[in-house]
């Protein structure tokens, strides 16, 4: 139970202090001020501290704390003088204190910013990086209260207290002072120290999670007597996988005489057991629950895995019962999978665990999966067992309380098991922290997702997490940025990880096909080149073609260097009769795998008609045989390949189709596409251990999934090769940006008008904002009458524009708002006339006059914060067309060179910029400078919450921005930046 808080006149409690956290084991913690309410428990976690430990914290042999220090340790400010506790079960087992103190090391207050920091941990948790954690969350409260260095005095002898200061990765001054050592931590963070605490957040997280996967015993609670139910039934799937730890089942109506449950010790409650369980399967109603779960904390269990429901999935009060069933295990420094979870499975030949509802465990394999919803779970087990493909891992979090999916990816970024993440996502707590996981994981292996829920504007019942309001398409993009691969649907998730668990990356787009049927081919083809393929002339081995035919066939393509891949398509061949026959797929099989044992590292799909035991016997790879690697990370290309693949427009000439009525026709030429975006160097370090090479050989019912998942490990393998030579900022920038000057400008702006919604600037204050950071916007003068029209075009020089500036007519060049190239008084005076007589007067119109910008294409750009997923670049071009379209490309701030290079390729309309039609190309170059400029400003002041650039003109030389709105506002609150915290919603 928490104490009650001190409530000082002066300063409150700071409750948004306390944390959760998870320490290096994978236990869990919670953080919290210490309060006057704390002395009993201070006392007594002083007394479990050993002699050694006291000495080191007192500088002097200290066997127990007065009454004075008691109350001093207690008695804090808030301000000044800050303790802060670790406690487990509400019992401290570690503590911090800093007191500010001047420049001579006496006790001060503000403007004073160094204080004296000093650290204790209990013996027994020594090394589990409580004071690590304890570190990060006391700087953090010191910056708060506006104190930057830290001074603490360590013996030379207390090896462990100096390496948490030194490991911080805080700017820092050592010195021996008087028999001790003296250390002065800056306390702005570095990106060594922002590096540091997230490598912790990794190992600590991932060790959450794989405690919960490989424990040493299970208990099952709410197992039933009789046959049936959910507890029965988990514990019958736990025993059937062979799981090779000890089981137990618990279920307090159990009678005192029963021993045994389906061969397993059975028990009353976990007091009974003669060892530490690990996992508990909690499967009893829910208002039961908390008696469990106080079963297992008081019993040192380390996980819980909650399948009872009736939870947030039942409303508001359900939601309450869930955040007090979060709150009560996190007290104990247990991890919840669930509530309302389908279970968990580890098919590790040494773990064997199947704690899930699923009947069947699944063959091991090298693909780890994570889904939020029961349902989905199932069908995806499903489709994975019936393509013949392994899992690794599986956890299905239900109502994600606790353990989501930003644990399973850090997981999965260290298990050597796992080769490919598939994640089925109703909700993302933590945007950013996704993106950034999610980029690190996909550096070193695919990740896969489909994201639920893509339209509702809301979160799934039983999400208690906050709701995002990006758009369903900037999602999507930014999980593109971050190499995630996104599918729409979970039949795509397993079409795209059967391959990619199976198959090497293609080192480019180009493919070969074929087979023994035509049209397949011809479909083959067809849907590479919707995808973005260059396939090359399909092969047609006739329908007479034996498996021996397939296997030269494979085996060439794949002994060619003008190829990336090979889809092989196949159908019953025609018996010696004339007779169809389904044939024998396991002889086919075989034969392709013949060829692709023998050939080079390149992917190979087949798609097959009505061909019996065909795709078993393609999987039939054991998943259990040590893999083997994988030559690069994206395949070797061959000497003649292009460096900049998708930069190359020459695909192969389609081939010739022959009609029913035996006349030819030839496909029409695809429209030209932009030059790329530049790309990272060909070489490409070796692949992490354990990749396959090709083994399994995936099938499909269907040229185009077949196709659809090998366009999306193109599309993988690209950026894989790219993210391994990552863009960067040119420094050329930084001397004609002003930062400085900017922030005096924002601070102004603010000032003047103090709200927290903040305020819009108007057009003068833009383009003095903007200028700041080299972005030129072109004035406009207001016309209120046509006289005032006249003297403005005289002041900026014809010709010039006249525009509406009216909120309902912004932008609007199709209502008739804007009148362009007048090259005389005349023709303006005409033209106010016109507008006047067609719009409604000028006093509604606001009128404005412009200087004409040179002609090119019209674009708009964009930048916006959200507070759930950070800055966000946006662009595309102007006008109707493409927002009715929604042809608008976005990436996270802050983007570098080759992300500016490719958001300007990545719409649909692209090849306008690039002379489509014989139109001149215009300069990208410098559109990519205003990417650049318009991102630096919007990291560098998270103030500036929204910056519409509409239009931007960009001419065959430069551009010109004719428009700019920018709103100001304090910044919201960055949840990614601070000390490590679980979520708690």
């Amino acid at each position: 139970m928490e104490p009650k808080p001190e409530q000082s006149p002066h300063h409150a409690y700071p409750d948004h202090w306390e944390a959760d956290v998870v320490l290096r084991d994978g236990g869990t913690a919670r953080i919290r001020p210490i309060t006057t309410d704390d002395a009993e428990r201070l006392v007594s976690f002083y007394e479990q501290v050993s002699d050694e430990s006291k000495y080191y914290r007192f500088f002097a042999p200290y066997p127990r704390l007065s009454d004075r220090d008691v109350h001093r340790f207690t008695h804090h400010d808030y301000v000044d003088r800050v303790g802060l506790a670790v406690t487990i079960g509400g019992e401290f087992i570690g503590t911090v204190r800093y007191d500010r103190i001047d420049d001579r090391g006496r006790p001060a207050s503000a403007p004073a910013d160094e204080a004296e920091v000093a650290f204790l941990v209990q013996d027994a948790h020594q090394g589990r990086g409580v004071a690590s954690a304890l570190l990060e969350h006391i700087a953090a409260v010191a910056r708060e209260r506006g104190i930057r260095r830290f001074a603490a005095e360590v013996l030379p002898a207390n090896n462990k207290m100096i390496k948490v200061f030194r490991d911080a990765g805080y700017t820092q001054r050592r010195s021996f002072e008087d028999g001790s050592v003296h250390l002065t931590l800056d306390l702005e963070p570095t990106e060594e120290s922002l590096a540091v605490q997230r490598g912790r957040e990794q190992r600590a997280e991932a060790r959450s999670v794989q405690r919960l996967l490989a424990p040493g015993s299970v208990a099952v609670i709410g197992a039933g007597r009789t046959p049936g139910g959910v507890g029965r039934t988990v514990l019958r799937n736990l025993l059937a996988a062979g799981y090779t730890g000890r089981a137990y089942a618990v279920n307090r109506a159990f009678d005192e005489g029963l021993a045994t449950l389906d061969g397993v010790p059975a028990h009353r409650s976990l007091g009974e057991i003669d060892e530490q369980v690990d996992l508990a399967v909690i499967a009893v109603p829910a208002h039961q629950v908390p008696e469990a779960v106080a079963d297992c904390g008081e019993h040192g269990v380390q996980g819980l895995v909650v399948i009872s429901a009736g939870y947030a999935e039942r409303g508001a009060d359900g939601r309450e019962l869930q955040r007090e069933l979060v709150r009560q295990a996190r007290s104990y420094g247990m991890r919840i999978i669930g509530p309302n979870a389908f279970g968990i499975i580890n098919t590790a030949e040494n773990v064997r665990l199947n704690a899930s509802l699923a009947p069947e465990s699944p063959a091991r394999g090298r693909i780890g999966l994570f889904t939020q919803s029961g349902a989905i779970g199932i069908a995806l087990l499903s489709g994975l067992h019936r393509r013949g493909a392994g899992l690794s891992s599986f956890i299905s979090a239900g109502n994600r309380a606790d353990v989501s999916g930003n644990d399973f990816l850090q997981y999965s970024f260290e298990d050597p098991d796992t080769d490919v993440a598939l994640l089925y996502l109703e909700s993302l707590g933590n945007p950013r922290k996704f993106t950034r996981l999610a980029r690190r994981t996909a550096a070193v292996k695919p990740v896969v997702v489909v994201k639920g829920a893509r339209h509702s504007g809301t979160n799934p019942p039983g999400h208690a997490v906050p709701v995002s309001r990006i758009p369903d398409a900037t999602v999507s993009a930014l999980m593109r940025q971050a190499g995630v691969i996104r599918v729409d649907t979970v039949t795509e998730m397993v079409d795209a990880g059967i391959l990619l668990a199976g198959q090497p990356l293609p080192s480019g787009p180009r493919v070969a096909i074929l087979g023994n049927s035509e049209s397949l081919g011809l479909l083959t083809y067809d849907a590479c080149l919707a995808e973005g393929l260059r396939p090359r002339p399909p092969i047609d081995l006739t329908t007479a073609a034996s498996p021996q035919d397939f296997r030269d066939a494979l085996a060439g393509a794949l002994a060619d260097a003008t190829c990336d891949a090979v889809i092989v398509t196949a159908i019953p061949w025609v018996g010696e009769d004339g007779e169809a026959e389904t044939g024998d797929g396991q002889v086919l099989a075989a034969a392709l795998h013949t060829a692709v044992a023998g050939g080079s590292a390149k992917p190979v799909a087949v798609v097959h008609v009505e061909i019996g035991g065909l795709a078993e016997a393609l999987a039939a790879a054991s998943s259990t045989a040590a893999p083997r690697r994988r030559p690069t990370t994206a395949g070797t290309a061959p000497p003649e390949a292009p460096t900049d693949r998708t930069a190359s427009t020459d695909r192969e000439a389609p081939p010739d189709r022959t009609t029913d009525t035996g006349r030819k026709t030839a496909s029409a030429p695809a429209a030209p596409r932009p030059p790329a975006a530049p790309a990272a160097p060909e070489a490409t370090p070796p692949a992490p251990e354990g990749r396959p090479r090709p083994g399994r050989i995936p099938a499909y019912p269907a040229a185009e999934r077949a196709v659809r998942a090998l366009a999306e490990a193109v599309k993988y393998a690209q950026w894989r090769r790219q993210a391994a030579v990552p863009g960067k900022v040119p420094e050329l920038l930084d001397e004609t940006i002003d930062e400085a000057g900017a922030a005096a400008l924002i601070e102004a702006h603010l000032a003047a008008a103090p709200d927290p919604r903040g305020r819009q600037l108007g057009h003068d204050e833009a383009r003095e904002l903007l200028g700041r950071y080299g972005i030129d916007v072109r004035p406009t003068l207001p016309a209120p009458d046509p006289d005032a029209a006249v003297a403005a075009a005289a002041r900026l020089g014809y010709p010039v524009a006249l525009k509406t500036t009216a909120p309902h007519l912004r932008h609007r060049a199709d209502l008739g708002g804007v009148r362009l190239d007048l090259t005389d008084e005349d023709a303006l005076r005409r033209a106010y006339g016109d507008l006047t007589d067609l719009l409604g007067k000028p006093a509604e119109l606001l009128p404005v006059v412009q200087a004409m910008a040179p002609r090119g294409v019209d674009t708009v750009v964009r930048a916006s914060i959200d507070a759930a997923a950070g800055a966000v670049l946006s662009f595309g071009l102007a006008g109707a067309p493409s927002e009715l379209l929604g042809d608008t490309a976005h990436r996270l701030v802050p983007v570098t060179d080759r992300d500016a290079a490719e958001l300007i390729r990545s719409i649909r309309a692209a090849p306008v910029l690039f002379g489509w039609r014989g139109a001149a190309p215009v300069d990208t170059a410098a559109l990519e400078e205003l990417l650049l400029r318009l991102s630096r400003l919007v990291d560098d002041h998270p103030e500036v919450v929204s910056v519409a650039l509409e239009p931007v003109v960009v001419a065959p030389q430069g551009l010109t921005a004719l428009g700019a709105a920018v709103r100001l506002a304090p910044p919201p609150a960055r949840n990614d930046l601070g000390p490590r915290r679980l979520p708690s919603y």
